[in-house]
């Protein structure tokens, strides 16, 4: 049934495919957004969350009530601009209190034309989105409270959904560049890399800047190219190792492209490194297959379990869809799992330095649990070096 309508005028609505309606306070940009609703469970990392390419195509409940609290900073941008549609949170958000806020998260929403509803039940929208699978959604911000319910709900059902969408040509960047910025660390910042590295290539199907720098601190001299490049276009770059990002979207979609070119350089002996959807277009040039899962994973506080030491790292995860563990070819290992519900998080050819993990490294719950495969990459690469 409908949610009713609190006293006080709504000024931003949530409809549902199946006709369920939230109220709330809009805040941000106005107008109206049609995206996959999900949910992610993490305390903290509002920013990073809204600027990640992988939320391409989704509007993202935080579980978490205290969202806008620090403000938001250039310097904790995952990308030049929010790519998730919109934000729903429990309480409106509040004037930053912290020191790096260089502006409110409503304002910073506003310029970056990005939607924001407060005030509504997250616990229930969250059960929903568990029971039912993540939902398509029309969210509607109008200061005057003039909503237009059933377009709402009609633009909700015509969503066309996540799967066979290709939005990795959508993130990526336009040109080639080369990166190299470090990790922050205090009390200078993030540092420029001068020494010479690792030649690594890295393929933007949406890459956090956060991936680059841990690859950057891990002794790379980083080179990206778009999403679209082809195995000789990596190639005659010269690298000595290969990386594939994170990024949004069906990878069974963007495989039609990513896939003949990762095949290409499987044929040579280079290494390999995949994180998120780098991990599934990888399995997919391996031979495996990937799935919609129901609501995926998305949150800063997922335990997974490494198969091959028996040691738990507490991880960042954001993905809609996963490689299906069964179809894994031989000759490839099942290296993580994740401890909620068994989903395969990370493989490995056997024999070769080819390797991948469905969950964010470069993030630091825990707090560093996962940088040691960044240090593995480098170290395939030096041991190909000779």
């Amino acid at each position: 049934m409908p949610a009713t309508p609190p006293k006080s005028r709504p000024t931003a609505c949530l409809a549902l495919a199946d006709g369920t309606l939230f109220y709330g306070h809009g805040f941000g940009a106005t107008g109206e957004t049609v995206a996959e609703l999900c949910f992610n469970t993490a305390m903290t990392g509002y920013q990073e969350i809204m600027t990640d390419p992988s939320y391409a195509g989704q509007v993202v409940t935080f579980t978490f009530p205290h969202v806008g609290n620090v403000g938001v900073t250039p310097e904790d941008d995952e990308a030049a601009d929010p790519v998730a549609a919109g934000m729903v949170v429990k309480w409106d958000p509040t004037a930053p209190s912290n020191w790096r806020a260089a502006d409110h998260l409503a304002s910073w929403l506003n310029r970056r034309g990005r939607i924001g509803i407060g005030g509504l039940d997250t616990r229930r929208l969250t059960r929903t989105i568990r029971q039912q699978g993540a939902p398509h959604v029309a969210l509607a911000h109008d200061p005057e409270g003039n909503f237009d319910i059933e377009a709402l709900v009609a633009k909700a059902r015509a969503f066309p959904g996540l799967v066979g969408l290709d939005l990795a040509k959508d993130v990526t960047c336009a040109q080639s560049y080369r990166w190299d910025e470090m990790r922050w660390a205090w009390p200078d910042g993030y540092a420029r890399r001068a020494a010479p590295g690792h030649k690594v290539v890295a393929i933007d199907y949406g890459a956090k800047r956060n991936i680059l720098r841990c690859l950057s601190s891990a002794g790379c001299d980083v080179t990206v190219l778009p999403a679209t490049a082809k195995a000789e276009d990596v190639l005659a770059l010269t690298p000595d190792g290969v990386f594939l990002s994170n990024g949004p979207g069906d990878p069974e979609a963007t495989g039609k492209y990513a896939v003949p070119m990762i095949r290409g350089i499987l044929e040579t002996d280079l290494p390999v490194f995949g994180i998120c959807l780098g991990h599934q277009m990888l399995a997919l040039a391996l031979g495996a297959r990937t799935v919609k899962m129901n609501h995926g994973h998305h949150g800063a506080n997922h335990p997974v379990k490494d198969l091959e030491t028996g040691k738990v790292e507490i991880t960042s995860m954001n993905h809609g869809f996963a490689v299906d563990s069964q179809t894994l070819p031989e000759g490839v290992r099942e290296t993580h799992v994740s401890l909620f519900d068994g989903s395969n998080c990370g493989l490995r050819v056997e024999g070769r330095p080819v390797f991948s993990v469905q969950y964010h490294p470069e993030a630091s719950p825990g707090p560093q649990d996962s940088f040691y495969l960044f240090e593995r990459f480098s170290e395939a690469m030096a041991a190909r070096a000779g």
